[in-house]
């Protein structure tokens, strides 16, 4: 498990190529689950997006009393690439600030303790590593939303790799102005 690790992040921070940039970097604060967020152009339409804040789990099955949620510290990066800022721009909608829709290699890591909630996974790890697919707006009030859907593999320290599912959603604010 390791191993699929370290390649997957060598090969995304070897990836990148440096050079005239249409995306911008820029750190933002999230509201909806705490967390904040620096993204880092690595060239012309592709970003670094690192994240650091909590994620929330919600579980609920046939053979639970109730259903279960927890709040969980968690890291993620994202190697995205926005593929729709030409068309955008074309439509004279706004790309700056990283607005468009992206595809990305993205990878979570979160502690086994939740922080809030009832929900105990008695792991002291898990995560997520897959393609997802997502859109990021940022408005002239420098709000910010976006939206990722991935599917790929989850693990831990104690099960096999399963198939899993990925949902973010960030609402927040980007900090500063635009360059």
């Amino acid at each position: 498990m390791n191993k699929i690790l370290l390649s997957t992040f060598t090969f995304l921070f070897l990836s990148f190529n440096i050079q005239a940039q249409e995306t911008t970097d820029q750190f933002s604060l999230n509201f909806l689950i705490p967390s904040a967020e620096y993204e880092v152009s690595t060239s012309t339409n592709s970003t670094v997006d690192l994240m650091l804040g909590a994620g929330f789990v919600y579980h609920d099955a046939s053979y639970l009393d109730k259903p279960e949620y927890g709040v969980y510290p968690q890291f993620q990066v994202q190697y995205r690439h926005y593929y729709n800022l030409k068309k955008r721009a074309q439509k004279d909608k706004k790309i700056s600030e990283n607005s468009g829709n992206y595809i990305a290699a993205s990878a979570t890591i979160s502690s086994g303790e939740p922080i809030i909630g009832d929900m105990q996974l008695n792991k002291d790890y898990s995560g997520f590593l897959g393609p997802v697919w997502g859109f990021q707006r940022v408005y002239n009030s420098n709000f910010k939303l976006n939206l990722n859907l991935g599917l790929g593999m989850g693990f831990t320290d104690r099960e096999d790799p399963y198939f899993a599912t990925h949902i973010g959603i960030q609402l927040g604010f980007k900090l500063g102005k635009e360059k």
